[in-house]
């Protein structure tokens, strides 16, 4: 373990999609003790034994259903995609009660995820808002990096912006992403997040025009934060 005053316990639900194993791994490798959900807890253990393999058994990740990652976990970090969006914010809800999500979805909508199609709620964190009701406390995170990266212990050259339903949440969600090796900058308040969801398409696109595969974005003009 990194840092042994991390005590947390991170539930990656949509953890054994590329995007979810990738940042479980990186939870894993700072020292949290990771819980990887899916529909399919069979592919969730799977999941969990191959990130210990690559941290050659230092590691406590463990693979389980979405309901019961998000019961035993402390923050809850959502990395479905974005079809089983709704579905399963509405199966773990009661779970989530005093707990923070950070949401990573993307409305992507397969075939044309190069153009932005945002959700009647505006965007997929404020559709979570919305399913899990008053006072929830939700960040949104992650939706700008690339995924080919976060399976390797190397820099990732992009920065994550990261909005949320308070500043207090959105400074445990910076935590994450600076515990993911990542730089984060406080991109302020939920509604935000359509701006940020909306990028992902813009960096499909610019993948595919330019013959790429991890195209990002990066804060430039102010100091570290």
């Amino acid at each position: 373990m990194n840092d042994p005053s991390i005590l947390l316990t991170i539930a990656v639900l949509g953890g054994t999609g590329k995007e979810g194993k990738g940042l479980a791994y990186r939870f894993s490798r700072a020292g949290y003790r990771v819980l990887i959900g899916s529909r399919s807890p069979e592919k969730a253990i799977t999941a969990a034994s191959e990130i210990i393999q690559l941290l050659e058994g230092a590691s406590s990740t463990v693979g389980m259903s979405n309901l019961e990652a998000a019961q035993q976990a402390n923050i809850v970090l959502l990395a479905v995609p974005y079809s089983a969006h709704a579905e399963t914010l509405n199966s773990i809800k009661d779970a989530l009660k005093g707990k923070i999500l950070v949401d990573v979805a993307v409305p992507l909508v397969p075939p044309k995820v190069n153009k932005v199609s945002m959700p009647a709620a505006g965007s997929a964190a404020q559709e979570a808002k919305q399913i899990l009701g008053e006072g929830a406390e939700i960040a949104a995170a992650f939706q700008n990096i690339p995924h080919e990266f976060l399976l390797q212990d190397i820099n990732v050259e992009c920065d994550v912006l990261v909005t949320g339903t308070s500043k207090e949440t959105r400074d445990e969600a910076l935590k994450l992403v600076t515990a993911a090796g990542l730089t984060g900058w406080d991109a302020g308040p939920i509604e935000n997040s359509v701006v940020i969801e909306g990028l992902t398409s813009v960096l499909i696109n610019i993948n595919k025009r330019y013959g790429s595969t991890h195209a990002g974005i990066k804060i430039t003009g102010v100091g570290k934060p």
